[in-house]
């Protein structure tokens, strides 16, 4: 709409503005090609805008069926995809209103900048047709796979702090948080109305700031990926010397209709998850696919192997605890990376093999009080193997390490 508003207006002031104060510019195009031309053009916008629709059902019908229905939502939702229909839009309108200017009252002109204007308009369009075209490969299984991860790592890179860097104030705001429960009184509710929604985000700049100014501590009693319905509790706010308005607080708390990846990295391995169990189910067989989602879902355990997870403590300037909200332990990301797949791919040789070198190369890679957990893993995944379908040659062969599920075995 922005793109079809600009564009009206322009059509409608540029030629104006041309024929009056600008008469003595003309483009050498005759009344007749000027016409034509700026027909074709307004007529092959329209084509193109097809183009779009087509490419963007799909977009959303293929990654449907192929790998998870949730990834709809972000392939419908590229900003090429919208941009794209504006500029086709825009050329469209353009068009057909400089067309109203040539020859305008007999006067046997075409406007030369509006020409021009028209003229790169088009060439914009050839431009964005073309990375739509280069979208397509992100369909691909390589494609979808490596888009998640990616996002995977933007999250937590900007979430969890490396353990290589103290973590902020943690030997302050610890303490305070045991005794919580013990010292300070909940004095104000802050409840969800309406549909059930996702909690996405939690501004805590926003919230440490209303915490401090009212010396009281927030606590969310749900984390990021969370659910919340009718009645439940959003904030409780423990303390304080006055009351904080609940619509500020409402601000804080970003609810969606859908997870997103932007403050919660286990929706990033939950879709890679996704991706890996589908390849596994008996109508697709395709354990390579499952394979190459533990390769980014190994390669985003590592980096948060290293990390800090404890960051749903958040202290103010002078290391006083200010917001508590719930942070899934190594245990969770575990849990939530490999269970699905282990439970879904215990027939295949390939995720077996697969999923053996990922734990054992884990264990090498991250702190000591994080192995025991990874020990665990290793010690299931032999039951599943020794409880299988798969005969006493085919359990040995699942039990060895091979980084490409079947292909190199490692010793």
């Amino acid at each position: 709409m922005i793109y079809a508003a600009a564009s009206l207006l322009v059509g409608l002031v540029l030629p104006r503005l041309e024929y009056r104060y600008l008469a003595d510019y003309k483009h050498g195009m005759t009344v007749a090609a000027a016409i034509a031309v700026f027909s074709s053009v307004a007529s092959g916008m329209l084509a193109l805008t097809g183009i779009i629709f087509s490419l963007a059902f799909l977009m959303v019908q293929f990654s449907s069926v192929a790998y998870s229905p949730r990834l709809v939502l972000w392939f419908s939702r590229d900003p090429v995809i919208s941009h794209g229909m504006g500029i086709f839009t825009s050329t469209f309108i353009f068009s057909l209103t400089v067309l109203a200017w040539v020859d305008r009252y007999g006067s046997g002109n075409v406007p030369l900048f509006s020409t021009w204007l028209v003229v790169l308009l088009v060439i914009a369009s050839i431009r964005v047709l073309a990375i739509l075209v280069q979208r397509l490969t992100i369909l691909q299984v390589s494609g979808v796979i490596a888009f998640l991860g990616k996002h995977g790592r933007l999250a937590i890179g900007e979430i969890y702090p490396n353990m290589a860097l103290p973590a902020v104030d943690e030997h302050v705001a610890k303490p305070r948080s045991e005794a919580l429960s013990a010292s300070l009184s909940v004095t104000q509710r802050v409840m969800h109305t309406g549909a059930p929604m996702v909690v996405a985000d939690y501004d805590t700049k926003s919230l440490v700031k209303l915490a401090s100014a009212a010396d009281a501590v927030l606590i969310m009693p749900f984390g990021l990926g969370d659910t919340v319905f009718e009645g439940d509790t959003l904030i409780e706010v423990h303390g304080g010397r006055h009351a904080i308005a609940p619509a500020t607080l409402r601000l804080a708390v970003q609810l969606e209709q859908q997870r997103i990846f932007e403050e919660d990295p286990k929706y990033a391995i939950r879709l890679l998850v996704d991706v890996a169990i589908k390849a596994l189910s008996p109508a697709v067989n395709d354990p390579t696919t499952a394979v190459q989602a533990l390769d980014q879902i190994e390669d985003l355990l590592r980096r948060l192997g290293t990390r800090h997870l404890d960051v749903g403590q958040v202290p103010d300037e002078t290391g006083t605890l200010r917001v508590i909200f719930p942070t899934p332990t190594w245990d969770d990301f575990l849990s939530l990376a490999f269970d699905e797949i282990r439970f879904y791919g215990v027939n295949s040789l390939q995720v077996m093999r697969r999923l053996r070198v990922a734990l054992c190369d884990l264990a090498g890679a991250v702190p000591r009080e994080r192995q025991t957990a990874l020990r665990h893993y290793l010690e299931h995944l032999d039951m599943n193997v020794h409880s299988s379908i798969l005969d006493s040659a085919d359990q040995r062969t699942a039990m060895q390490q091979d980084r490409q599920g079947l292909g190199l075995t490692r010793k």
